[in-house]
Order: structure tokens, then C-alpha cells, then sequence
């Protein structure tokens, strides 16, 4: 686009007018502020993520598990609250690593995961794992079943 100049040559516009450009980023910006908030989660529907991806649980760790009635397992044997340190502290020689991994039911409260941490603590474990799926209704079946059979004398207990 050419345009003359007051001494009767052409010149070229080279210049880009902006003014309507700003104009619709504030508009944009205002919109995005009052939506924003909106896309905010809301606490009172908060769930455990599933892992798809990650590190799997070797056996060959302690692992104690938590189902939603608070009945704690470690390494599939059922144990009261009382006995948790000691069958830690049992374990201990025998794992290649001193690790706890906690594997608890999406339902199950966080005083018993604080009392697994606490008891990891006591029988000094260097480390401690919070697995990040939920602790399964068949995997919850299957340790109560396991449970109630050892106590039975059906299977042997693993001593």
C-alpha cells in the first residue's frame, strides 16, 4: 500500500497498527481469568490415582497391606496392630533391601498407614513405599481367605 508524502512521492506503510491486536488479547485474558477458576477440582471427590506406568513390587521386599476394615497383612500373614514391629523386626535379616512396601485399600484410614510408618521407624527400615494402586476387593478376598485357612490349620504357616 503506497500513500504520498507531502512532497508528492510515494512511501510505503510499513507499519502494522497493533491497537486491534491488544485490544482482543485483553479481551481473551479477561475471559480466561473468569473462567479459570472454574477448572479448579473440587477436595470432596478425591480418589487414589491408578499407576499405569512404574516400578513393580518385588517379593522379595516387606510388604504390608491394609485392607478398608483396617486388618493389617504382612507378606499375606495376617497380624494384629501389637505384632506389627516384631514381625518387621523378624523380617529384617532376611530382605535384601531394607525397605516397607505399604499397599493399602483406596478406603482404608490414614491412621493405620501412620501406625505401619511408625512401626517401620521403630524397627528402622531405610525406606518406606506408599504403592500407588489400591489394594484390590479380590486381592482383600484372597488375604482373608489365606488368613482364615492358616488359622484353621488348613495351610501351614509360613514360620
Amino acid at each position: 500500500m503506497a500513500f504520498k508524502t507531502s512532497k508528492g512521492k510515494e512511501a510505503l506503510f510499513t507499519e502494522i497498527n497493533i491497537t486491534p491486536l491488544t485490544d482482543i488479547f485483553l479481551v481473551l485474558l479477561i475471559i480466561m481469568m473468569v473462567i479459570a477458576p472454574t477448572f479448579q477440582s473440587v477436595d470432596n471427590n478425591i480418589k487414589v490415582p491408578e499407576i499405569n506406568s512404574g516400578l513393580s513390587v518385588e517379593a522379595k521386599d516387606a510388604v504390608v497391606a491394609v485392607t478398608k476394615d483396617g486388618s493389617m497383612f504382612v507378606n499375606g500373614k495376617k497380624i494384629t496392630e501389637e505384632q506389627l514391629v516384631p514381625e518387621l523386626l523378624a523380617l529384617k535379616p532376611t530382605l535384601e533391601k531394607k525397605e516397607v512396601v505399604v499397599k493399602a485399600d483406596e478406603s482404608a484410614k490414614s491412621k493405620e498407614i501412620m501406625k505401619i510408618m511408625q512401626a517401620a521407624q521403630s524397627a528402622e527400615f531405610e525406606k518406606l513405599i506408599v504403592a500407588g494402586e489400591p489394594l484390590s476387593k479380590k486381592e482383600q478376598k484372597k488375604l482373608e481367605k489365606d488368613s482364615t485357612r492358616r488359622n484353621t490349620g488348613e495351610i501351614p504357616s509360613e514360620e
